[in-house]
């Protein structure tokens, strides 16, 4: 008998202390241990940003025991997806990769002068928009 993989995501940003890890955290709220959630930084910073953690806290999730952590050329090869956030974040694949990158560009709200709280949940509203898709696309495959 064949055992059955779950589906697996990684969350990728620059820094690996904001968007990224909200995003993990609220794919792990929704999906619980039916998806294997991970996030890394293409060059991370050193600690969890204040307010994306105060945000994702407002909607039930959680990033408590996260920290910014580096890229793992391991995890490129065995997610089922790998998730680009942002557009400064740059991923080259690698060899022999089972998932595919998508990029999501994220509205930034301090463009139009939203800045503080405001545009934490702004930017914490649309990634789990996305996340509820995403978490359906993997749970169906």
């Amino acid at each position: 008998m064949t055992e059955i993989q779950k589906p697996s995501v990684l969350f990728i940003c620059v820094k690996n202390g904001g968007k990224s890890q909200m995003a993990a955290a609220l794919m792990r709220h929704h999906a619980g241990s039916a998806i294997d959630v991970h996030s890394v930084g293409t060059v991370p910073g050193t600690s969890l940003n204040a307010m994306s953690a105060s945000a994702i806290e407002e909607v039930g999730a959680s990033m408590d025991g996260e920290y910014p952590k580096p890229m793992d050329p391991a995890l490129l090869r065995t997610v089922n997806r790998i998730v680009i956030i942002g557009n400064e974040a740059k991923v080259e694949p690698v060899s022999d990769m089972v998932g595919t990158i998508e990029t999501w560009t994220i509205d930034e709200p301090s463009e139009r002068g939203i800045e503080g709280e405001e545009r934490m949940r702004l930017v914490r509203d649309e990634i789990n928009e996305k996340v509820h898709r995403l978490a359906g696309e993997l749970a169906s495959t």
